[in-house]
């Protein structure tokens, strides 16, 4: 039996909610890619975007490694939100290159240091601000797999397309029509509900 690693488990978790984020991308139009679909303006690319910031500063200037380019919509003085969306200068191919250079220079942080580590994180309250690498691992996990699922449903929302993976979408296997039933009588429900 094989000694329990709980850094490699931990990087597992964070390669597979990076591979779900970037899957979701897999096929589309640079339109449809930056379409923002939600009230906030959520859209795929700027998911990715942002998502190459925060593993940039908190695996970067977290632990005194800071990442190598700079990412101007990461500034103070950036405009609110700037790196929610791509610019019609930044490809689909730029985003993505940069945010599996960002992956290479997180994945160089975690390789070099213990899970014990400590690290500050600059933008937190004085209270938190010292960490460990566990602690930043844990947190950047969750944080991308949030941003994995809200990639989920504006995928969804472009061209149908959903699940966990490309080899386990994780849903029920049933037919358009069997969702369009089960998607009606959930809109029943919702309104018998809302009359009571």
């Amino acid at each position: 039996m094989t000694e329990w690693d709980p850094k490699s488990d931990l990087r597992q978790y964070l390669r597979t909610a990076r591979e779900a984020l970037l899957w979701k991308l897999e096929g589309l139009s640079e339109y449809d890619l930056r379409r923002p679909l939600t009230p906030t303006g959520t859209n795929l690319l700027g998911l990715v975007k942002h998502v190459a910031g925060v593993e940039a500063g908190y695996f970067g200037d977290t632990f005194a490694r800071p990442f190598p380019e700079p990412l101007p919509w990461m500034a103070d003085d950036a405009e609110p939100n700037a790196d929610m969306w791509a610019t019609a200068d930044e490809s689909r191919d730029d985003i993505v290159a940069l945010y599996q250079r960002v992956w290479a220079h997180a994945d160089a942080t975690i390789d070099a240091l213990a899970l014990e580590a400590p690290g500050r994180v600059p933008w937190w309250p004085e209270d938190r601000r010292q960490v460990t690498l566990h602690r930043i691992l844990a947190h950047v996990i969750a944080e991308t797999n949030r941003h994995a699922g809200h990639a989920d449903i504006v995928r969804e929302l472009v061209d149908g397309a959903a699940g966990l993976r490309r080899d386990n979408d994780n849903l029920a296997t049933r037919d358009p029509a069997w969702w369009e039933t089960y998607r009606d009588r959930l809109e029943r429900t919702a309104r018998e509900a809302g009359q009571g």
